[in-house]
């Protein structure tokens, strides 16, 4: 059953492909060049090219056949199909009955066939092929009645009875003729199927409207034609005939720089309409799903699939094409121009992926630093991939520059990539820490700062570059040329990027000032009280040498506490409300060991999980965020177009 699930969606997804061929076919062709073309050549004399208007209604019929086979049910559309290849079979078969009549009359031979060897052998020929085709026609068909399909064997009967050749070929012309009115009959009873077809396709589309709403018939519509999956094999499809059509007329082999000029021109050429340019972001879409479900399963075997993050399923980098090719202009340019742009979107692109990549291996690195996990090829696997994102952003960055003369928008372009590193080497630097921190046995002081510091300085990099990005926009928009969507975008990235990522920046440096000003308000416990309370701390489980005592009277270590604080101001144990007092020495009641020592089970797995893993407490300002890549490079792209002129 399920092979047969696949071989249906196959189907669904092949016998579509040609509706966004014909689409596309139909939008590259110009009606007014291709009757110019006709009035040059000797077809001008011809009736049929005589008026153009008959020229549009087919350009129209060619838009309403393709909308008809991109929405036809898929069993409607295999029996369109085989309808098709019957119709074909048919007319290879009276072309071998043709061709068998022209060489019977040049050899000129009207005795029997089997006393002439060259006669004998071009009779078996063709009685071979025609029994092929009618027998191919019945399976097509699924009918017994072989016969509605054997009109071209006409001709053959008759050379086999000895008919003269002339009349022979007359009755090749009635068997054309017969076979033609066995089509028409067949499509007169079949004339009302498009017309009740549309009537109960309307009569269901009508319902689904009236009790489910417009948005849920265009998420149907979508799941039944899949249409990321269609406009991905059509566009395959295009660059594959692309490719074969330049190495099919070339016979000297081709340098490697000529084989990166080859693919950005073959995917320019293959971008020139709306739906090739469809059809490369969803191609886009699923390389870069595939990239990181790759990336997902090198880093955690299977168990990476059991949490699956809908950020990090390629759409964004599709969607992030898609806007910067409309913003360009792209489909509108040349074709080298759109090569040379399009090597500039592709590199975002990348550099989009990478940025999700990080995404993925950030916190489980930074989880294999802060476990106990002693499996050497899981650390391997999550080194060596932080390494590669080190190192490829960096030289994707150098070679840019290689390309591309230095400025600005050049360094706003690559500023991604050298920002994707700097983090990545932030990460590695705590990954250390931690495993420093493992192999003392005993917690590194002030390690919840320098994880502060370091996310803290990337993230600064990233906002200064966001203000700069804003700053050159408002004042191209303001001096240059001004648009609707280019006003819009500054706006959103104004928002999101500049003043949401100040404000909660400032937000975790009072969260951080109050909590270390709360922690100095504690008093801190003497050896003898420290004797006395001989337990652990309730947050690390670590034995307590120094320790600060809350307001419950609850002991803990000064840095486990202030990073319990960094997330709330409650007590872990007891939940109530740590207020900053003056530091007086505080006495310990008889119920604090007891309360240590019997935690709430969830506080007590919530500190656990923390002994090590203070920044995951950090607030959101210093937790990745890609929208600034994308608001980013929405801004950047008014000034790409710049670099087609040269």
């Amino acid at each position: 059953m399920a092979v047969k699930d696949r071989v249906e969606a196959v189907l669904n997804v092949g016998l579509r492909v040609p509706s966004i061929m014909l689409l596309d076919v139909l939008y590259r062709w110009d009606v007014s060049s291709f009757f110019q073309k006709i009035q040059r050549s000797s077809l001008s004399n011809n009736p049929l090219f005589q008026y153009k208007y008959l020229a549009l209604y087919l350009h129209y019929v060619g838009y309403i056949l393709s909308l008809v086979l991109l929405t036809l049910p898929r069993q409607h559309l295999v029996k369109l199909y085989l309808y098709v290849l019957t119709a074909l079979l048919l007319f290879a078969g009276h072309q071998v009955s043709r061709d068998y009549v022209r060489s019977e009359l040049e050899s000129g031979y009207e005795g029997p066939v089997y006393l002439e060897p060259l006669s004998m052998n071009r009779f078996t020929t063709a009685l071979i092929g025609q029994l092929v085709v009618c027998t191919l026609c019945s399976c097509v068909m699924q009918t017994k009645r072989i016969w509605l399909f054997s009109a071209h064997l006409l001709p053959l009967v008759a050379r086999l009875c000895l008919v003269p050749l002339e009349t022979i070929v007359f009755i090749n012309k009635f068997s054309m003729i017969f076979t033609g009115l066995e089509v028409i009959y067949f499509l007169a009873s079949n004339l009302l199927v498009p017309y009740n077809l549309a009537k109960t396709a309307y009569r269901e589309l009508a319902q689904v409207v009236e009790v489910y709403g417009l948005l849920a018939l265009g998420m149907s519509l979508w799941n039944q034609l899949v249409l990321p999956v269609l406009f991905m094999c059509f566009w395959l499809l295009l660059f594959a005939l692309q490719i074969y059509s330049y190495f099919s007329t070339r016979d000297q082999p081709t340098s490697r720089e000529r084989l990166l000029f080859l693919f950005l021109t073959s995917i320019a050429e293959c971008c020139s309409t709306p739906y090739s340019l469809l059809g490369l972001v969803f191609t886009v879409s699923f390389i870069a799903l595939g990239v990181l479900t790759l990336c997902k399963f090198y880093l955690q075997g299977y168990r990476a699939f059991m949490n699956d993050n809908t950020m990090h399923r390629g759409m964004t980098e599709g969607i992030t094409l898609l806007i910067l090719a409309v913003q360009t202009g792209l489909i509108e340019l040349q074709v080298i121009h759109r090569a040379f742009l399009l090597s500039i979107i592709l590199f975002i692109v990348v550099a989009s992926i990478l940025q999700s990549m990080l995404e993925i291996a950030d916190p489980i690195v930074l989880a294999l630093g802060a476990s106990r996990d002693k499996s050497l090829w899981k650390h391997f696997r999550a080194v060596s991939l932080c390494l590669f994102l080190l190192i490829f952003p960096a030289y994707m960055a150098y070679m840019i520059c290689q390309f591309f003369h230095m400025d600005f928008w050049l360094l706003i372009i690559i500023s991604s990539s050298i920002l994707t590193s700097l983090q990545v080497l932030g990460t590695l630097l705590i990954y250390i820490l931690f495993m420093v921190e493992e192999f003392r046995k005993a917690p590194v002081e002030n390690m919840d700062e320098v994880i502060y510091c370091v996310n803290g300085t990337y993230r600064l990099l990233e906002f200064l570059v966001a203000v700069c990005v804003v700053c050159y926009g408002v004042s191209e928009t303001v001096f240059g040329e001004w648009s609707v969507m280019g006003s819009t975008i500054i706006l959103v990235h104004s928002y999101y990027n500049v003043w949401l990522r100040a404000q909660l920046g400032w937000q975790s440096f009072l969260l951080r000032r109050d909590a270390v000003n709360k922690i100095k308000s504690l008093p801190t416990a003497s050896n003898t009280q420290l004797e006395q309370y001989n337990d652990i701390c309730a947050i690390c489980y670590q034995d307590m040498n120094s320790a600060v005592i809350t307001p419950c009277s609850h002991f803990f270590h000064a840095g486990c506490l202030k990073k319990w604080l960094y997330v709330q101001e409650t007590c872990p144990l007891c939940h109530s409300q740590l207020k900053s007092q003056s530091p007086t020495t505080a006495v310990p009641n008889q119920d604090a060991p007891a309360a240590n020592q019997s935690p709430a089970g969830q506080d007590e797995a919530t500190a656990n999980k923390n002994q090590k893993d203070g920044h995951k407490f950090l607030p959101s300002v210093l937790k990745k965020s890609s929208v600034f890549g994308f608001c980013c490079w929405m801004t950047v792209v008014r000034c790409i177009g710049e670099y087609t002129k040269h």
